[in-house]
């Protein structure tokens, strides 16, 4: 079996002072949302053993706020994760066949993202499936598992979704216990 966990990057700033997008930074609710969704993924014992990060800031700053919570995952630092659609980011993970992790995370962008993980699952939780279906949220992290021995034989439709989560979802969790 595999894990494949998709992570949006936080919530960023409108704009940023370079006019580029690949240049927003987190704002103020990103890095207390990067931080929360980091200490999530630790306490629910999700620590990818190699994580695949977009070089864009935003992301770059998501992953300083979650690597203390991940610290013996190795990182690549992949330009091409930038504005990847959902072929590109299926292609990422066949690529992370030769380091053969037992749980891989993409820390990158929408569309792409929650384009490609509607276009894995195939069945799992069906509450958190219905969740995914409108939208993968700033911070949103989608955990997907495969009955597979090597990455190159993920495939679209191949998946179970373990879990669906975002800082939203969280305090209305807390809220309820």
């Amino acid at each position: 079996m595999r894990r494949l966990i998709l992570l949006r990057h936080a919530k960023t700033e409108r704009d940023a002072p370079s006019g580029k997008d690949r240049d927003r930074r987190l704002d103020e609710r990103g890095r207390h949302d990067g931080a929360e969704i980091g200490r999530w993924l630790a306490l629910q014992d999700y620590r990818p053993d190699l994580v695949l990060v977009s070089t864009a800031t935003r992301t770059q700053e998501t992953w300083d706020l979650l690597r203390t919570t991940m610290p013996s995952a190795r990182v690549k630092h992949l330009p091409e994760l930038y504005g990847a659609d959902p072929s590109e980011l299926l292609r990422a993970v066949h690529g992370a066949a030769k380091a053969d992790p037992q749980c891989l995370m993409i820390l990158a962008h929408n569309p792409g993202l929650h384009e490609l993980a509607l276009a894995l699952v195939a069945s799992g939780d069906t509450a958190g499936r219905h969740g995914l279906a409108g939208n993968l949220p700033t911070a949103g992290v989608v955990v997907i598992d495969f009955k597979i021995d090597h990455w190159d034989g993920v495939r679209f439709r191949g998946g179970r979704l373990e879990r669906f989560a975002s800082p939203k979802l969280l305090r209305e969790w807390s809220d309820d216990a």
